[in-house]
C-alpha cells in the first residue's frame, strides 16, 4: 500500500526531512510532498552582502555528511568555518576561548547563507519520490479515518488530498497550529534582536565573538567574503531608537559595545529586528501529525541552537519512521510518540541551556556577574 507524507513548509527543516526520508521512500514506495507558499528558487544565486545566515554546529555537519549532502553544501554554500569562539562580559575582566584544534575537530561550527544552504538541500532531492506543490498553501486540515484530509489552494484552485502523515514545518507563525487548537507557551524575554551583516578593518580571522553587555548579548559570527553576521539584543524600549540610527551612528554604538577586537567596524548592511521569546508548542505529535522546527520550538539566538536542534529532531523522526514495520502507517500514534520520547530529553536540555544562559547573563546583579 502506497503511503503519503505531506510536509507543510519547504524551508531548511522541511527540505532536510524530505532528504532524510528519501531512502525509505524509495524502498517502501512512499510519496513525499513538500507544500510551500514560495516556489523553489531557480537559477544562480549571487552572494549578497545582506544575506541571512545560520550557524551550523559540528554535529550538524556530521548529520549532513550522513545524509550525503555535505559536499553539496560546501560546493553550493561555501560555509565559513568557525575556528575559535571568543566569549567576554563587558565591564568584567577575563575571556573564554574555545579552539577547534583543542577540541580535535576541523571547525567548531560553520556559518552558511540560508538561501545557498536551501539550494544545496533542494538540489539533493530526488524528484521521483519528492514532489513539490508550490506556490501552494494548506487552507484547512482535518483528521480522517486514516491520516488527514487537506484542503490545498494552488494556482487559485482548491483541491482536497489525503495524507498518512502531516508534518508542520512552516515556521514560528504557523497558522495551522492555531486552527488545529495546538497552543504554544510564549515566554517573552523583553528583548529585541537586531540582525545585520558587518565588515571591519581587520576581518574576523575565523573567530566567532559572543559578548555580554548591559543591554543584552551581542554576537558576531564569521561569514564568507570577510563579513560577520551580527545578532545584537536590545531591551524592547531601546530597540526602535537603535534601529533608527544612521549607519555611522549605529556602527559607533556597536563599536562602543563590542570594542576593537576586529579593528574598526566599517560597514553595516540592511538591519532587521524581531522580538525575542521562548516559544514551545504544547503538542508536537498527534495521530498522523508531527510539528517540527520553529513551529515546535523557537529559541533565543544566544547560543545558535535553533536550527541545529531542529535538524536533530528531523533525523530522530526519520530514524523512527525507518524502523517501522513494512505494513505500519508512518502516522501511527505509537510510532510518533516513540519519536518524541526519543528526542524529548535533547529538546529539554537544549531549551534549558539556551534559556538559562539568556536569563543569567541578562541579570546585572553583581554577585551573579
Amino acid at each position: 500500500m502506497s503511503r503519503r507524507i505531506s510536509i507543510v513548509g519547504g524551508g531548511m527543516v522541511g527540505a532536510s526531512l524530505a532528504l532524510a526520508l528519501q531512502p525509505q521512500a524509495r524502498q517502501r514506495g512512499w510519496r513525499i510532498e513538500l507544500i510551500e507558499a514560495q516556489p523553489p528558487a531557480s537559477g544562480a544565486l549571487q552572494p549578497s552582502f545582506d544575506a541571512r545566515s545560520t550557524a551550523l554546529s559540528h554535529g550538524s555537519r556530521l548529520l549532513f555528511e550522513r545524509l550525503g549532502v555535505w559536499a553539496g553544501v560546501q560546493a553550493e554554500a561555501a560555509p565559513e568555518p568557525i575556528r575559535q569562539i571568543h566569549v567576554s562580559d563587558r565591564g568584567h575582566p577575563g575571556v573564554t576561548r574555545l579552539h577547534a584544534e583543542q577540541e580535535r575537530v576541523p571547525a567548531l561550527g560553520y556559518v552558511v547563507e540560508n538561501a545557498q544552504l536551501g539550494r544545496a538541500l533542494l538540489g539533493a532531492l530526488d524528484e521521483r519520490v519528492v514532489q513539490w506543490q508550490a506556490p501552494a498553501r494548506v487552507v484547512r486540515a482535518e483528521p480522517a479515518r486514516t491520516g488527514w484530509l487537506l484542503q490545498v489552494e494552488q494556482d487559485g484552485q482548491l483541491h482536497e488530498q489525503a495524507t498518512d502523515l502531516l508534518v508542520l514545518a512552516d515556521g514560528g507563525r504557523s497558522g495551522l497550529l492555531e486552527q488545529l487548537g495546538i497552543h504554544r507557551q510564549v515566554r517573552p524575554y523583553g528583548q529585541t534582536a537586531i540582525i545585520a551583516n558587518i565588515t571591519s578593518s581587520q576581518g574576523h580571522a575565523g573567530v566567532a565573538y559572543e559578548r555580554f553587555t548591559e543591554s543584552g548579548p551581542l554576537a558576531l559570527l564569521p561569514m564568507s567574503a570577510g563579513r560577520s553576521a551580527l545578532v545584537w539584543t536590545q531591551p524592547e524600549a531601546q530597540a526602535e531608537d537603535v534601529m533608527a540610527l544612521s549607519d555611522a551612528a549605529f556602527l559607533h554604538a556597536l563599536q562602543d559595545a563590542f570594542g576593537f577586537r576586529m579593528g574598526a567596524l566599517k560597514r553595516v548592511g540592511a538591519r532587521h529586528s524581531y522580538p525575542l521569546s521562548l516559544i514551545e508548542a504544547e503538542e508536537q505529535v498527534r495521530t498522523g501529525l508531527v510539528v517540527l522546527g520553529n513551529a515546535a520550538h523557537s529559541l533565543h539566538p544566544i547560543a545558535g541552537q535553533g536550527f541545529n536542534l531542529s535538524l536533530r529532531d528531523v533525523m530522530a523522526l526519520a530514524d523512527t519512521l525507518s524502523g517501522a514495520a513494512s505494513d505500519q502507517s508512518p502516522g501511527e500514534l505509537a510510532l510518533l510518540n516513540g519519536y518524541l520520547q526519543r528526542q524529548r530529553q535533547d529538546q529539554q536540555q537544549t531549551i534549558a541551556f539556551s534559556d538559562g544562559l539568556t536569563r543569567l547573563f541578562s541579570n546585572r546583579r553583581p554577585v551573579l556577574a
